[in-house]
């Protein structure tokens, strides 16, 4: 099948999954402002998908009935319940910038053999979805969930690290369990700790790197508004503005400061108490999947396939919940994940047999 077949076929079951996916938020949402966005949302992806209908339709392609998973829709039910609408918001603003991407790649590739109104049409969807972005980032910043990343994250480091240690340890420790989940929950720990101090420094020291620049400016401000105005002036044209444009725009803000300053520094406005909370709590609760079977069984190699499994389903669960809502296949990023943490594992047991033939430790 031709390419640009295949990608308007992926597009047309996205923006028609889309708008049921929009639909199920607006019917479980009980802030009315994001219930109205959400409806607002929903029929603008069914527009969008009737675009690809007619364009598939026009070259004689027949267009596939798409059902949408119970899954999809329960995980999406689901995560609006446990984190919020914010996080919901957080993950479908990674998808709208996927789409964006993606069309705009297509519109690009194939102008040629798009007609003027084909064109026309699918610049307004981009639009669309840049608008569609535009609300989501806004959504996430007002309901204070930047941290979305450092949970997930933090999950699935936990996830495959713990997973890693305790497969070594099972090749060492074959008939000590408890010794295998206690050094697992020791390493889980010191693991936990490890992220959320690491990632409470990195954001801490972004803040102060930023309020430097800002001091810094101010004082140039007072001192030599004239460099200022060049350091602004800089920054424009490495971001590719044409040189005449960039003057005009550095000459025009060079008496507002607090505009100069807020091109020159890319602020974020995120709690490094906050990220380091949710990057150590849910390092933790990633911990608890690989290390529990290690309690309850008789020996290691009994408890090793239970603790991979539930590994393995808390990597897909976490896989399918970014993979709903940020547009990416679910199988594609569930083997992506699963594949490498377990992949990991293998290494790691491998690893623990070669220790274990070099040093006998188990007999110690």
């Amino acid at each position: 099948m031709d390419e640009m077949i295949k990608s308007a076929l992926q597009f047309y079951e996205d923006e028609y999954s889309d708008s049921i996916l929009y639909a199920q938020l607006a019917k479980t949402e009980k802030d009315e402002s994001l219930k109205k966005e959400f409806l607002r949302l929903s029929n603008i992806e069914a527009k969008h998908a009737k675009f690809w209908h007619d364009f598939l339709t026009r070259r004689n392609v027949r267009t596939p009935r798409i059902k949408i998973s119970k899954l999809s829709l329960y995980s999406i039910r689901l995560l609006r319940k446990i984190l919020g609408p914010g996080a919901v918001a957080s993950l479908l603003e990674m998808g709208e910038n996927s789409a964006i991407q993606k069309y705009f790649k297509f519109l690009t590739t194939y102008q040629e053999k798009l007609n003027d109104e084909e064109r026309r049409e699918l610049s307004d969807v981009i639009l669309d979805e840049l608008e569609h972005e535009k609300f989501f980032y806004e959504s996430k910043k007002r309901l204070h969930v930047e941290n979305i990343r450092d949970l997930v994250l933090g999950m699935n480091d936990g996830l495959v690290e713990i997973l890693g240690a305790v497969t070594g340890l099972s090749a060492v420790y074959v008939y000590n369990p408890k010794l295998v989940g206690i050094s697992g929950l020791i390493v889980g720990v010191a693991g936990a700790l490890s992220m959320a101090i690491g990632t409470f420094i990195s954001v801490r020291s972004q803040r102060q790197v930023n309020e430097s620049i800002r001091q810094r400016m101010e004082v140039l401000f007072r001192v030599s508004p004239d460099r200022a105005k060049d350091e602004l002036l800089d920054k424009l044209l490495e971001s590719g503005m044409p040189e005449n444009v960039a003057k005009e725009v550095a000459e025009k803000l060079s008496s507002n400061h607090d505009a100069i300053i807020k091109l020159l520094i890319q602020e974020e406005d995120e709690n490094e108490i906050r990220a380091a909370l949710y990057t150590g709590c849910f390092y933790l609760l990633g911990v608890a999947f690989p290390v529990t079977p290690y309690f309850f069984a008789s020996s290691s190699l009994v408890a090793l396939p239970f603790s991979v499994l539930l590994a393995g389903t808390a990597l897909a669960v976490v896989a399918t919940f970014i993979s709903v809502l940020s547009g990416i296949s679910i199988k594609k990023k569930v083997t992506e994940m699963v594949t490498t943490g377990l992949g990991a594992a293998f290494v790691s047991y491998l690893f623990g047999h070669l220790m274990e033939a070099l040093f006998h430790v188990s007999t110690l």
